[in-house]
C-alpha cells in the first residue's frame, strides 16, 4: 500500500512538474508604438536572446490564435549552425503581441513558398541576382570585368546595381535567365510577367555606392566574391566582396551584406567599409526627364522618372542619424549623373536601404505613393518593433 501512495505521489510531483514547465514557456513580447499598422517587418531572434541552442526545432506561436508562425533560420557565418529565427508578426498601430516559443517537429512546421531567393548565374557570365514578391535586383562579377578589360564582347564593367522590373509576385530569375539564355525569347521583352529594360552602365544604378573627393566621385569595379547566407520564404541574404579601390589616394576597402525580405521594395545594405568616413549611395539619373527629391529629416532621397511606357521611382533610405543629405549630380558624361544620398560612415560600417517601385507592377500610381512609402519606411526603421523576452 505504501508502494502504491508513494508511486502515486511521485506521478503527482511529474504532472505538477509538467505544468509548471509547461506554464514557464517561454515567450516574447512585440510592442509596436507607431500609430501605424506592421506588416512584412521581419523580427531576428538569435539564440543568445532566446537562449536556446538549437533553433532548427522552434517553433512561435500566436498566443492570441494559437497559430504557428511562418519561420526561418539563418546560419550567417556558414558554420552549420543556425544563428537566428525570423518571422513577420501583424501588429495593428499602438499594439503588442504575445509570441511562445515552442518546440515542435519538421511536420509541424507552417510551409511558405520560398519567395525571397537569391544566386549566382555562372551560366550568365557571373550575375548575381536576387528577388522577391516585389522586386528583383543583380550585381556584375570578375568574369563579366575582365570581358571588358580583355575587348571581349558581352561583359560589364559596373559596380552599379542593376533593377529586373517585376509585376508577378512568384520567382522569375531562373525563368527569365531560361528565356534570355535557352529560347529565343528575351527578358528585355515584357511577356505579362515585366521585363529587364533598366540601364545601369557605369552608374550606381539603385543603390551602387562612391566616395567624393573634392567634386569627383570614385568607385570600384565588380564585386570579386560572393557567399550566398539564405534564402527562403521571409529573406534572401549574401555576401559581396569588392577588390581594394583608389579614391584620390585613399585606398579603401569595401564588402557588404545585401538583404531583402518578403514584401519590401528595398534591399538592405549592410557594408564594411575602411579609408573614408563618408560613403555615397546613388541613384541613376538616366535620362535627367525625371525629378530628384529628398526628405533630409526622414532621410530619404528619390527619382521619379518616366521609364519606357510607364513611370519608374528608385530611392535609398538610410536611418536618420546616418543621413547627411542628398544631392544631384549632373555632369555630361554618360552614366555619370545620379541622385546621391551622402551617408555617415561609424566604425568602418554603414547601413542604408535602396530599391524601386514601377508603376506598370500596380504597386504605386503614382510620385506621391512612392514618397508616401519611403516615409513610412523611414519610420519603421528608424522606430523597429520592440522586443523582449518574457
Amino acid at each position: 500500500m505504501n508502494t502504491v501512495k508513494h508511486s502515486f505521489y511521485l506521478l503527482g510531483l511529474i504532472t505538477i512538474f509538467s505544468c509548471s514547465q509547461k506554464a514557464k514557456e517561454p515567450s516574447i513580447l512585440i510592442k509596436n508604438t507607431l500609430d501605424v499598422a506592421r506588416t512584412f517587418e521581419t523580427v531576428e531572434l538569435t539564440k543568445q536572446f532566446l537562449n536556446i541552442d538549437d533553433l532548427s526545432v522552434i517553433g512561435i506561436r500566436d498566443v492570441e490564435t494559437g497559430q504557428l508562425q511562418v519561420t526561418q533560420t539563418v546560419d550567417n557565418d556558414g558554420d552549420g549552425i543556425m544563428d537566428d529565427i525570423l518571422f513577420q508578426p501583424q501588429l495593428a498601430a499602438n499594439s503588442e503581441k504575445t509570441y511562445n516559443i515552442v518546440k515542435i517537429t519538421a511536420s509541424e512546421k507552417p510551409k511558405a513558398p520560398e519567395l525571397c531567393y537569391s544566386r549566382f548565374v555562372p551560366e550568365r557570365t557571373d550575375d548575381y541576382t536576387w528577388e522577391n514578391n516585389k522586386v528583383a535586383f543583380r550585381v556584375f562579377g570578375p568574369k563579366a570585368q575582365k570581358m571588358v578589360e580583355d575587348s571581349v564582347p558581352g561583359g560589364t564593367l559596373s559596380s552599379g546595381v542593376d533593377a529586373w522590373l517585376k509585376k508577378v509576385e512568384y520567382p522569375i530569375i531562373n525563368k527569365w535567365y531560361k528565356k534570355e539564355l535557352e529560347t529565343e525569347g528575351s527578358y528585355h521583352e515584357d511577356n505579362g510577367e515585366g521585363l529587364d529594360n533598366f540601364h545601369v552602365g557605369v552608374s550606381r544604378g539603385v543603390g551602387g555606392i562612391a566616395t567624393k573627393v573634392d567634386t569627383t566621385y570614385y568607385y570600384s569595379k565588380n564585386y570579386a566574391k560572393w557567399r550566398t547566407i539564405t534564402t527562403g520564404p521571409i529573406r534572401t541574404s549574401f555576401y559581396l566582396e569588392y577588390d581594394n579601390w583608389d579614391a584620390a589616394g585613399n585606398t579603401v576597402k569595401e564588402s557588404k551584406i545585401i538583404s531583402l525580405d518578403l514584401g519590401s521594395n528595398l534591399s538592405k545594405f549592410t557594408t564594411t567599409i575602411e579609408g573614408v568616413n563618408q560613403i555615397a549611395a546613388g541613384l541613376t539619373l538616366h535620362e535627367k526627364d525625371g525629378e530628384v527629391t529628398g526628405n533630409t529629416t526622414n532621410g530619404w532621397v528619390s527619382y521619379w522618372q518616366p521609364h519606357g511606357d510607364s513611370e519608374l521611382g528608385t530611392a535609398i533610405v538610410a536611418p536618420k542619424n546616418t543621413f547627411l543629405e542628398f544631392e544631384k549630380y549632373d555632369t555630361v558624361t554618360k552614366d555619370l549623373s545620379n541622385a546621391y544620398a551622402h551617408l555617415k560612415v561609424e566604425n568602418n560600417q554603414v547601413v542604408y536601404y535602396a530599391g524601386f517601385g514601377w508603376k506598370k507592377s500596380g504597386q504605386f500610381n503614382n510620385k506621391q505613393e512612392w514618397e508616401t512609402y519611403l516615409n513610412d519606411f523611414s519610420k519603421r526603421i528608424n522606430t523597429p518593433l520592440e522586443v523582449s523576452l518574457r
